[in-house]
């Protein structure tokens, strides 16, 4: 039986059976909670995911009048728990361990995808939601940066903002374990910005650091309030990592390599002949 938990380890879950309607989703809300380009989410009965603790660890954030985001107050991780519909449970699956099988059927909301975010694998590609599916579509947050020239970034409820001075120095995509945990997802994805060319514009104080007992240089930024991924400095590099997925602005560049993807999720293939690492880049 797969199991997940958040990068803390607070919250633990159990799934049962196969998973259904496994789809990559790219709008602006899901790539702000996650901190990435889009999220990979599929469906199980709402009985056959369990909780194995830390439920009432669990933070809910209203994104819309039908759907909660949900995550883990202490890491920030986005967990199961805020979107169910006709007796199914969908949640991320980036988190989960074990055997299992996770074959996406197609990217939606395609039209909000990030600039930087390609899409190489040829799966079937809709502006909103698949065909036959009749929900009401939100609108795109739309923020941009308050200073021209600068690229913007902010959370899902808009508590917490930034700029930088584009384009950032590096971008890469993580696979790492550690990584799947935090952003629930195949992988994170970040850019890393030199502290003089980085700028709060609002919410500096609301900004959740956490720390991974025992990482040198692994942390998670979170907004306290809605979950959405952060920006946080990392002491041991002198720089900014900044999740790609809560920027609201085009960086001007694109990740140009893939790091641990000796560990990265299985069901997982990359696609877009970007540079591989097994773990860190040589030299």
């Amino acid at each position: 039986m797969p199991r997940a938990q958040c990068l803390c380890g607070d919250v633990v879950y159990e799934v049962e059976g196969p998973l259904q309607l496994v789809h990559d989703c790219h709008c602006t809300r899901c790539q702000k909670t996650h901190g990435t380009g889009s999220v990979t989410m599929a469906a199980v009965p709402k009985e056959k995911l369990h909780f194995v603790s830390g439920e009432d660890a669990i933070a809910r954030f209203q994104s819309s009048k039908d759907l909660a985001r949900c995550f883990c107050r202490r890491c920030g991780s986005a967990v199961p728990g805020g979107d169910e519909s006709d007796g199914l449970t969908f949640f991320p699956i980036g988190a989960l361990e074990g055997e299992y099988e996770a074959n996406s059927d197609a990217h939606i909301f395609v039209s909000t995808r990030a600039p930087w975010n390609d899409l190489t694998d040829g799966l079937p590609a809709f502006d909103g939601f698949p065909p036959g599916v009749d929900l009401p579509v939100l609108e795109d947050l739309g923020r941009t940066a308050q200073t021209p020239g600068r690229v913007g970034g902010s959370c899902l409820c808009g508590k917490i903002a930034w700029e930088f001075d584009g384009p950032p120095a590096q971008m890469r995509r993580c696979h790492c374990l550690r990584c799947r945990r935090a952003r629930a997802h195949s992988h994170a994805a970040n850019a890393f910005v030199a502290p003089d060319a980085f700028h709060w514009t609002s919410g500096e104080k609301d900004v959740v650091v956490f720390k991974l007992p025992g990482a040198e240089r692994f942390s998670q930024g979170f907004c306290g309030d809605c979950g959405s991924k952060a920006p946080w400095f990392i002491e041991q590099r002198g720089v900014w990592n900044v999740p790609l997925g809560n920027l609201d602005d085009d960086p001007g560049a694109k990740p140009t390599e893939h790091i641990f993807v000796g560990s990265k999720a299985p069901w997982h293939e990359i696609t877009d002949g970007v540079v591989q690492w097994e773990e860190y880049p040589e030299g």
